[in-house]
């Protein structure tokens, strides 16, 4: 896993060419956006119980055939495993936030996914529409501007969404 820093440096080194002035732009403001980054990843994590409940509670609203007798979610053992599941890829897209590179996110909780719920049969649409409830949550959270540093969060905001679709698409 590469943070932002290291994957410019990696690359670079690479092609065997010094940093690019627009890299260093892009790492500058990487910088600067670092307190608002952090308290978007803090709101998430101190509220990651409430979002991944929620998002399942509507989900289970919206498909309560996942929790009736036959369903993927039906007993308590696969709806425990159905909220690891949520929550797992919640703390991966927070990891991929902080870090400001969704390889960790790809490399360790999105490859491989969509063909292991497919094993198992479970609904990858239905865990993709779970992805999308957190988006939400943790978007409404990230974008309270009591939680975070001022100043202009649109990037942080549009790269939080960015994540979670990636994950939506991983496993749909």
């Amino acid at each position: 896993m590469f943070d932002a820093f290291a994957k410019v440096v990696s690359q670079a080194d690479t092609r065997g060419e010094f940093i690019s002035a627009s890299q260093l732009d892009a790492l500058d403001k990487m910088v600067a956006d670092g307190n608002k980054r952090m308290d978007v990843v803090n709101g998430i994590t101190n509220n990651a119980s409430s979002i991944v409940a929620n998002a399942a509670r509507s989900l289970f609203a919206e498909q309560p055939q996942l929790i009736q007798p036959g369903g993927n979610a039906y007993t308590s053992r696969r709806m425990a495993a159905c909220l690891r599941d949520m929550e797992i890829i919640l703390r991966y897209v927070t990891y991929a936030m902080f870090s400001g590179d969704a390889s960790v996110l790809d490399d360790r909780c999105l490859n491989g996914l969509r063909e292991t719920y497919v094993a198992l049969g479970t609904p990858g649409g239905s865990v993709a529409t779970g992805v999308e409830k957190m988006k939400a949550a943790a978007l409404a959270i990230a974008g309270d501007n009591s939680n975070v540093t001022n100043g202009d969060c649109s990037n942080l905001l549009a790269e939080l969404g960015g994540y979670f679709d990636r994950a939506a698409s991983a496993v749909a």
